[in-house]
C-alpha cells in the first residue's frame, strides 16, 4: 500500500489552494475536472469525475465550480490529506473516463476518520 506520509522530522506540507488544485487537473488533463469526496464501505475516497467545466453539458457555472472547488479543498485540507491528494493528483497514470471517475482512498490521520465516517 502506498504511504504519502512525510517522516516526523519534515514539517508538514502547506495546504492545498483551490488554484493549485485547478492548475493541477489542468495540466494533467487539460480541463477543469468535477471532484467529490465519496464515503464507500467505511471509508473516504477523493475522487475526479469525468465531466468538467469546459463541457456544454456540465451542471454548474464557473462561479459555482469555483465554490464547490473550494470547499472540497477546505474537507481536504481539514481531513490533513492535502500531500495525499496533491501527490497522486501529479502522479497517478489513469485519467478520468465517461462514466468512470479516478478514486483515490484517503488515508485519513489517526482520530479524524471518526469526525467524517459514520
Amino acid at each position: 500500500m502506498l504511504r504519502f506520509d512525510s517522516p516526523a522530522n519534515e514539517e508538514p506540507a502547506p495546504p492545498l489552494q483551490a488554484d493549485e488544485v485547478l492548475a493541477l487537473l489542468r495540466a494533467r488533463w487539460q480541463a477543469s475536472h468535477g471532484l467529490q469526496l465519496v464515503q464507500r464501505n467505511g471509508r473516504l475516497y477523493f475522487q475526479v469525475i469525468w465531466n468538467h467545466l469546459e463541457q456544454q453539458s456540465f451542471p454548474l457555472s464557473e462561479a459555482d465550480y469555483r465554490e464547490a472547488l473550494e470547499e472540497i479543498v477546505a474537507s481536504l485540507n481539514g481531513l490533513g490529506v492535502a500531500d495525499q491528494v496533491r501527490s497522486w493528483l501529479q502522479t497517478t497514470r489513469d485519467r478520468p473516463r465517461l462514466g468512470r471517475a479516478l478514486s483515490l482512498p484517503l488515508e485519513l490521520p489517526a482520530g479524524r476518520a471518526s469526525e467524517f465516517l459514520l
